[in-house]
């Protein structure tokens, strides 16, 4: 009499198996959503890029959730498009802005940093402070960073 207790070849395997996979697919999921979710729950930086009608520029800098709102002025220094202000958020790695140089983006978890030249200064957004010429300015609500002159940085 044969055994018929026992699946022949690996048929006691297929279930097992294929709940393994139906778990893993689950965690992948739910692992990869979650990753997500945290990369981009703050949102980005969004910068005003502005010149008036002598081409004098300045930046807007904006974050949401982080609540900072700065301006940047450079009154030193022309771009060569007056009467701009063109707005670009950094949600994804950009290598062209509407005047000035991108350095460099780190947009894997967002805000990140944003590190550009303008007029030929270096200007570093980040979410701890804002960096210009290697020099530090704390996120103050409203705040007017003049680069560029002696002046410093003052309020509106």
């Amino acid at each position: 009499m044969k055994d018929t207790s026992r699946p022949a070849g690996g048929e006691g395997l297929r279930r097992p198996l294929a709940v393994c996979f139906v778990l893993a697919l689950v965690f992948y999921v739910a692992g990869f959503w979650w990753i997500e979710h945290r990369r981009v729950v703050k949102g980005p930086w969004v910068i005003e890029f502005v010149s008036d009608g002598g081409g004098r520029p300045s930046l807007q800098i904006t974050q949401r959730k982080l609540d900072i709102a700065e301006e940047l002025t450079f009154p030193g220094d022309k771009v060569g498009r007056p009467n701009l202000s063109e707005r670009v958020v950094f949600s994804e790695a950009r290598t062209n802005l509407p005047f000035g140089e991108m350095l460099m983006q780190d947009a894997l978890y967002l805000p990140g940093t944003v590190t550009m030249r303008v007029c030929g200064h270096q200007v570093e957004v980040l979410p701890r402070t804002l960096i210009v010429d290697q020099k530090e300015h704390a996120w103050r609500a409203g705040q007017v960073v003049v680069v560029g002159t002696n002046a410093g940085s003052g309020s509106p």
